[in-house]
C-alpha cells in the first residue's frame, strides 16, 4: 500500500500549474482596484484632514499614509503581496513535503522487505507453490492420475487462496482510491480559494482602505496564509500515517523472522487506517484554521462601529441645525 500514487502526484503537479496560470489574471483586476482605491484614498485624507481644521489641530501625516502603502500593493501586487507570502511559505511546504516523501519511501522499503520475508516464511511452510504460480504448474504437472485427491486439494487451497487475495487487494486498492481522491479534493479546493484569494486580493487591498473596512486586509491575509498551509498540513498527515504504517510493516517484519511464524495474509488493519485517512484529511482545514486564525466578524464589528458613529454624527448635526433654528425662530 503506497499512500500517493504517481498518477496522484500528476494531478497534484497540475494543479500547481494552475495555480501558476491563472496568476497573470491578477492584473486584470489591478486596475479596477486602482479606481476603488484612489475613490477611497480620497474620501479617506479628505475627511481627516477636513477632521483636523475643522477642530483647529494640526494635520497627522502619518496616519494618511496608510492609503499610498496600500495603493503601492495594488500596483505591485503580484510581486510585492502574493512573492513575499509564497517566498515565506514556500519553505514550509517544502519541508513538509520532504517529511512526507521521507515516510514514503521508509514504507515502500519495509514493504518490499515484508513481501520477501513472508515468501520465505511458504517456502519454510512447504507451500511455495501457493505464492508462486510457476513452482504451483510444475508441482501440478509433476502429479499424476492416482493422485487426483491431492491435486483437488491443491488445486482448491490455491484457487481460495487467489480468490481471497484478490478480494483483499480489489478493496485495498478501492479504499486507496478514496483515500487517493480525498487528498486530491483537498488540494483541489485549496487551489480553488488561493486562485480566488489571489485575483481578488486587488480588491480586498482596495476596500481596506475605506473606513468601517480595514479589518478585509487582516482578514484576506490570513485567510490566504491559512488555505496556503492546507497542502503542508495534509503532507504531515500522510506522513504521520506512513510512519504508521512503517511501525504495524516493522512489527509483521519481526513476526515474519520467527521461523515458526505461519502468516495468515490479512491486511485488514491497512485498510483500516486506510479509512481513518480518508476521514482525517477532511479536518485539515480545521487543523491549518488552528495555526493561523482565520474566522472571526471582527469586520462586521468594525462595520457596525463606523455606522453607530456615523448616526451619532448625523444626530448630533441634526440637533445642532434644529437648535440654531429654533433660537432664531425665538429669537424673532
Amino acid at each position: 500500500m503506497v499512500l500517493l500514487t504517481i498518477d496522484f502526484n500528476n494531478m497534484h503537479q497540475v494543479l500547481r500549474d494552475l495555480y501558476l496560470e491563472m496568476m497573470p489574471l491578477c492584473s486584470d483586476m489591478i486596475g479596477v482596484a486602482k479606481g476603488v482605491a484612489g475613490l477611497g484614498a480620497l474620501f479617506y485624507v479628505a475627511y481627516r484632514v477636513w477632521q483636523a481644521l475643522s477642530r483647529a489641530e494640526p494635520v497627522d501625516v502619518f496616519p494618511l499614509l496608510r492609503p499610498f502603502a496600500l495603493g503601492l500593493c495594488i500596483m505591485f501586487f503580484p510581486t510585492i503581496v502574493l512573492g513575499t507570502i509564497n517566498a515565506v511559505m514556500s519553505p514550509v511546504v517544502k519541508g513538509c513535503h520532504t517529511v512526507m516523501e521521507g515516510q514514503i519511501q521508509d514504507v515502500e522499503a519495509l514493504q518490499t522487505e515484508r513481501d520477501n520475508l513472508e515468501y520465505d516464511a511458504r517456502v519454510r511452510e512447504g507451500k511455495e507453490w501457493l505464492v508462486n504460480d510457476e513452482v504451483y504448474e510444475e508441482k501440478f504437472s509433476e502429479l499424476g492420475i492416482r493422485q487426483i485427491g491431492t491435486m483437488v486439494s491443491m488445486w482448491w487451497e490455491h484457487t481460495w487462496y487467489s480468490i481471497k487475495l484478490w478480494f483483499r487487494q480489489l478493496i485495498s486498492d478501492f479504499f486507496e482510491l478514496l483515500f487517493n481522491a480525498a487528498a486530491l479534493s483537498i488540494d483541489t479546493i485549496r487551489t480553488f480559494f488561493i486562485v480566488v484569494l489571489s485575483i481578488l486580493g486587488p480588491l480586498s487591498f482596495a476596500l481596506a482602505i475605506y473606513d468601517g473596512f480595514q479589518s478585509t486586509l487582516t482578514a484576506w491575509l490570513s485567510r490566504y496564509i491559512s488555505v496556503y498551509l492546507w497542502l503542508p498540513v495534509s503532507d504531515l498527515f500522510s506522513a504521520v500515517l506512513s510512519k504508521i504504517q512503517a511501525l504495524m510493516l516493522q512489527t509483521d517484519i519481526a513476526r515474519l523472522q520467527d521461523p515458526s511464524y505461519i502468516p495468515d495474509g490479512s491486511d485488514g488493519v491497512y485498510i483500516i487506517f486506510l479509512i481513518i485517512g480518508i476521514i482525517g484529511y477532511f479536518t485539515v482545514p480545521t487543523v491549518a484554521g488552528w495555526i493561523i486564525q482565520a474566522g472571526g466578524n471582527s469586520g462586521t464589528r468594525g462595520m457596525n462601529a463606523v455606522a453607530s458613529k456615523g448616526a451619532a454624527m448625523a444626530g448630533g448635526i441634526a440637533g445642532a441645525a434644529g437648535g440654531n433654528i429654533a433660537g432664531r425662530l425665538l429669537g424673532k
